[in-house]
């Protein structure tokens, strides 16, 4: 048996379309985490105001559709045209985007525990971040609902 062979025999392998379901549950976990921290946050500290849902609201929309729209839509172009018929479990992202991703978890928790930013600004950090994740799932749910239909016309 080549290595090659055991390797494949080992590997995890899904289909593509529970790949895409993989990672809209992803996307929608870390969005929903930051969006939950955030409003944890102005809920402890009574930080509620309307100016501050309003930044939030609008950078969060500003980030999905000036970045995390192009990058929601490259990896699902990824996923979709993945040389395998049963990827690996864990290649819903690639490398680079799994070390961004550790970046900036670290990063979020050294700014939390260091206390360099008061919790007030975390707070709009958190959810300004937690908005376009969040509504970059939407994509990979679309696109893992549709899978089959949109196979079939490519």
């Amino acid at each position: 048996m080549k290595i090659t062979d055991f390797i494949e025999s080992v590997k995890p392998g899904i289909p593509k379309r529970y790949l895409l379901f993989m990672a809209a549950f992803a996307w929608t976990m870390a969005g929903g985490m930051l969006l939950y921290k955030g409003t944890a946050i102005i809920i402890r500290f009574n930080y509620f105001s309307w100016w501050r849902i309003i930044l939030c609201a609008t950078g969060g929309t500003l980030f999905y559709i000036l970045l995390f729209s192009k990058i929601s839509h490259k990896h699902v172009t990824r996923i979709i045209n993945l040389k395998y018929k049963l990827p690996c479990m864990f290649s819903f992202f690639n490398i680079r985007s799994y070390a961004i991703m550790a970046v900036m978890i670290t990063s979020g928790i050294l700014l939390r525990k260091s206390g360099i930013i008061s919790p007030q600004h975390l707070s709009i950090l958190y959810i300004t971040m937690g908005i376009p994740l969040f509504l970059s799932a939407f994509r990979f749910y679309y696109y893992g609902i549709r899978y089959h239909s949109l196979a079939a016309t490519a």
